[in-house]
């Protein structure tokens, strides 16, 4: 895979090689991430202006855009300066003015010679009763009126480029448009009824009318499905690349499994038995496993990660989970801990906080295998830290993990597999574009013994009633979490807010009844007012969102959310997902301060609606939009020109078929498919994916 293909040096040339784009405009789309000519094809027009003939302006509807032939008639020069200079003009049937400011007298008259026909095309508007031109954007002599285009593509505009100039830079673009040869396979091109690629470009920067610059025109959707189809290729190149590396097979004999199994006291779901089953047939395989298991808040992903570790312990070797946090990783060690102690399995912690002997003494026994499951933060990966056979990473919460730290954590294990846990349902088209390098299990149902949680939506005016609710409640021993607004971007405003709340509970409930957690807390008193929570000592915890992720208090049966209207949907999902988790029935009051904007409303009548966390994930991306989902720039979402991931989600499960398909059949891309597919992925500029070819 040497370098570029020669074809497409055409679009890969200098911005300046473009007619009408000298050093000043290159710069100018340069900063707007228009680099090449390549780049300037990638842009298409969101709108179209109709320009075709009109014999009149009689009976048009004003404001709107026509063209028209028309007889020049006087001019009228402006009577004091900044005024306008006025020409009248006549068609077919009716009159006008054309309207010109700062204008050169001569040059008008020029160009608009009294008694003279001329064609215009522009926006005509009515000013105090007469219809008027302000600037035409075209007038032409008749014989030149072929100029003007009738459907003229609108583009999204950089500060100091005209239409006119990216309208010329597009023309030149097309004009050098190399002929390849086609990615897509045959029976999905004539299916869909989708142009070749030239011509799939021609027709999208030539829109004949608003339906041809929807998403779901032909030409469009083509060009949209190239994007997640490169994008799909580099994911399954660096899949094959993970299953090729040396896995190891581990496969287990049931026996620690079958001990944790009859201490339960309720009987796994068919969604956990399941997931288990793909896991451990993957772990079992000497390709190395990459899955992600996706499941709701309450799904019981622990005990299914938990299953997987006993199958490395059970073949010999050793697991590891890791947390994003020292709470989460001293949360999934209490709840796994009286599970190990079941199968008799030795569990261990080691976190940033491990130090001197107790961690010497911690990696020592861990390079003797004499730990079979660590628990830990990022720090089980830093140096110094060996295992003796490491066979599984689990790790927790991977939003924060791009494609990148999944590679890296993977060469960390020579060739140990990996299972990522996610409780943040994703719609399945994001879960495709994050996620396609990898194989999915979903847990879609609840445990049994889980009770739906009462959703109640109120203002805040009646805050009273809402602590006179609590102060009954933790008459019963029960237990509360209030969650404080997230104010603007400041975290010493957030504190205030967070701070005046505990205050007022504390004063109205009593002293040592309420606790604060807050992010500007040092580790070691925020983990302090976690476990004064968590046993019981304090009955209400005020918290910023500290909160949100996997924090598991089984007496806390309410989750009062103030401001609910300025989280988002994914957010407040996570929230209420806190409680729920003991025998008692659990409520939770989305507290809201009127006026709400309609999105706000709508997210608080969801929530009110549903519990089921893909419901609420596929409303949510439809509201926000994909990149503010997982917040872009940290997301490993792509950023795509033509495809819109929220319209266009069935097209990404096909591109991943397609994508897996292709390479099975040419797994080195040789066919004359194959070597199309190269030239995509040089195209779209998928350098990731044309290394992982180039080092096969």
């Amino acid at each position: 895979m040497s370098g570029r293909p020669e074809p497409l040096f055409p679009l890969f040339a200098s911005l300046e090689t473009l007619e009408g784009v000298g050093p000043k405009t290159a710069k100018l789309l340069e900063q707007t991430g228009v680099e090449a000519p390549r780049d300037v094809l990638f842009s298409l027009p969101y709108a179209v202006v109709d320009r075709t003939r009109r014999d009149t302006i009689k009976g048009a509807e004003l404001p709107v855009t026509l063209t028209v032939t028309v007889t020049v008639g006087v001019h009228r020069a402006p009577s004091r300066r900044g005024a306008a200079y006025r020409v009248h003009v006549e068609d077919a049937q009716a009159d006008f003015q054309l309207v010109f400011f700062h204008a050169h007298d001569q040059y008008l008259r020029n160009i608009l010679p009294g008694g003279t026909k001329r064609v215009v095309s522009g926006k005509l508007e009515l000013f105090d009763g007469m219809a008027q031109m302000v600037h035409p954007d075209y007038i032409l002599p008749l014989e030149e009126a072929g100029d003007i285009p009738e459907f003229e593509p609108v583009y999204h505009r950089t500060q100091g480029v005209t239409q006119k100039t990216m309208y010329k830079a597009v023309q030149s673009t097309l004009a050098r448009v190399p002929e390849l040869d086609e990615w897509i396979d045959p029976g999905q091109l004539k299916q869909q009824k989708w142009p070749g690629w030239g011509d799939a470009v021609r027709v999208a920067h030539a829109p004949q009318g608003l339906d041809d610059i929807s998403a779901d025109a032909p030409a469009r959707a083509r060009l949209a499905y190239d994007e997640l189809m490169a994008h799909q290729l580099t994911l399954a190149l660096a899949r094959r690349r993970e299953k090729k590396a040396r896995g190891i097979a581990s496969k287990g004999d049931g026996r620690l499994q079958s001990k944790v199994l009859k201490t339960l006291p309720y009987k796994p779901t068919d969604a956990q038995a399941r997931a288990i089953e793909e896991i451990a047939a993957d772990m079992a395989n000497p390709d190395r496993m990459n899955r992600l298991l996706q499941g709701d808040v309450g799904s019981g992903k622990t005990l299914v990660a938990f299953m997987a570790l006993l199958v490395a312990v059970e073949a010999g070797g050793q697991g590891v989970m890791m947390a994003p946090t020292e709470i989460l990783a001293r949360q999934h060690l209490q709840g796994l801990r009286p599970l190990a102690e079941g199968a008799g399995v030795v569990l261990e912690i080691l976190t940033g906080r491990d130090k001197g002997g107790e961690r010497e003494a911690k990696l020592a026994a861990l390079a003797r295998g004499d730990i079979q499951i660590l628990v830990g933060t990022h720090a089980v990966f830093q140096k110094g830290v060996e295992f003796k056979d490491l066979r599984l990473a689990v790790v927790d919460e991977q939003h924060r993990f791009g494609v990148r730290q999944r590679m890296e954590l993977a060469e960390k294990g020579q060739g140990a597999d990996v299972l990522v846990m996610t409780a943040t349902p994703i719609p399945r088209s994001l879960a495709l574009a994050q996620y396609g390098d990898m194989d999915v299990s979903v847990l879609d149902e609840k445990p049994p013994g889980r009770k739906p949680i009462k959703t109640a939506v109120i203002s805040t005016d009646k805050i009273d009633d809402v602590v006179g609710h609590l102060r009954r409640a933790i008459g019963e021993g029960r237990q509360c979490y209030w969650v404080c607004p997230l104010v603007e971007e400041s975290e010493t405003m957030d504190l205030t807010a967070a701070e005046d709340r505990f205050k007022r509970l504390r004063s109205v409930l009593g002293e040592g009844v309420v606790g604060l957690v807050h992010g500007q807390m040092p580790p070691a008193d925020k983990d302090a007012a976690m476990a004064a929570f968590q046993a019981g000592k304090t009955s209400v915890l005020v918290a910023t969102t500290v909160i949100e992720v996997g924090v598991d208090v089984p007496n806390a049966t309410i989750m009062v959310i103030e401001r609910a209207e300025t989280f988002g949907l994914a957010q407040l999902h996570q929230l209420r997902g806190r409680v729920g988790r003991g025998e008692a029935q659990s409520t939770c009051l989305l507290m809201y301060q009127a006026p709400v904007t309609e999105g706000g409303r709508k997210r608080l009548e969801v929530l009110r609606k549903t519990e089921d966390g893909f419901v609420i994930a596929e409303t949510d991306l439809q509201m926000r939009g994909a990149g503010d989902l997982i917040g872009t720039a940290q997301s490993g979402l792509p950023v795509f020109r033509i495809a819109d991931l929220e319209r266009q989600a069935p097209l990404m499960a096909v591109a991943q078929s397609d994508a897996r398909a292709l390479l099975a059949t040419d797994p080195e891309l040789t066919s004359k498919r194959g070597r199309a597919a190269r030239v995509l992925l040089w195209l779209m500029r998928q350098d990731r994916a044309i290394r992982l070819i180039s080092v096969g």
